[in-house]
């Protein structure tokens, strides 16, 4: 039995429509599969926006921020008794010692103040929403830039400590280091030109919910570098203009 050109033409037709339908099914389903790009939802909902504050915050923009910054539960083990808070300048974080070997660790940015600090002070006063004064030392320093902020800047969205600040003292005395929150959250995980030690904001009002007055701090200068390159110290801020000192 023979077989027309025609229907063999078809036939060849029809092998072409069932093999391209074949793939394209394939190319959909597995693009169905396909992980969505960007962030974590579990970490965006975590650094969204704050609605319920008294100066209303916006979430943070986390899709370029390394996920080691974020902030999470490690397995930590150390000498230091559950509660105390550990900072760790050199690799940008900060551990909030718990039970069990673990601790919840924060990313950082680390200013000039923060790197000249080192050893053990205990929170020695808290604040919801600060001042912000500058030193006598920084206006003496840089007159043109501070004099007109030495009266200092009153507590809201524009105010370099951001919602919270933990104050470290040494037995009475005031060390002028402070653990904030920040107006810069591009800063996090870099040593940048001026400050203490800087989270997230969503980050200091987590912390600061946790942590009464006279908790144990330690800081440290000299950890080894951990999780790959980071930024050189002491860079300077010019993404978002001059950062004010904190």
């Amino acid at each position: 039995m023979c077989v027309s050109r025609n229907s063999a033409g078809s036939a060849a037709r029809l092998f072409v429509f069932l093999l391209v339908s074949s793939v394209l099914a394939g190319c959909a389903t597995s693009g169905q599969n396909a992980k969505p790009k960007g962030p974590d939802p579990y970490f965006v909902a975590m650094y969204g926006p704050r609605p319920e504050e008294k100066f209303p915050l916006a979430a943070i923009d986390i899709s370029k921020v390394e996920p080691r910054f974020l902030r999470q539960q490690v397995a930590y083990p150390t000498s230091e008794p559950p509660g105390t808070i550990i900072v760790d300048t050199q690799n940008r974080f900060l551990y909030l010692v718990q039970d069990g070997g673990m601790a919840l660790r924060y990313g950082i940015g680390v200013g000039k103040a923060g790197l000249e600090f080192q050893g053990e002070a205990r929170v020695g006063r808290k604040a919801e929403w600060p001042r912000w004064t500058p030193t006598s030392d920084m206006v003496a320093r840089e007159p043109e830039r501070y004099r007109p902020l030495a009266g200092g800047i009153e507590p809201g969205i524009r105010n370099p400590l951001g919602p919270r600040a933990l104050y470290l003292y040494q037995g009475n005395r005031d060390t002028l280091f402070r653990i904030h929150g920040t107006t810069e959250a591009w800063s996090i995980g870099k040593a940048v030109s001026s400050g203490c030690i800087r989270l997230f904001n969503p980050d200091i009002i987590d912390l600061y919910s946790r942590v009464p007055t006279d908790t144990r701090v330690v800081v440290l200068q000299s950890e080894p570098p951990m999780g790959g390159p980071l930024e050189a110290p002491m860079s300077t801020a010019t993404g978002a203009g001059q950062p004010l000192p904190m």
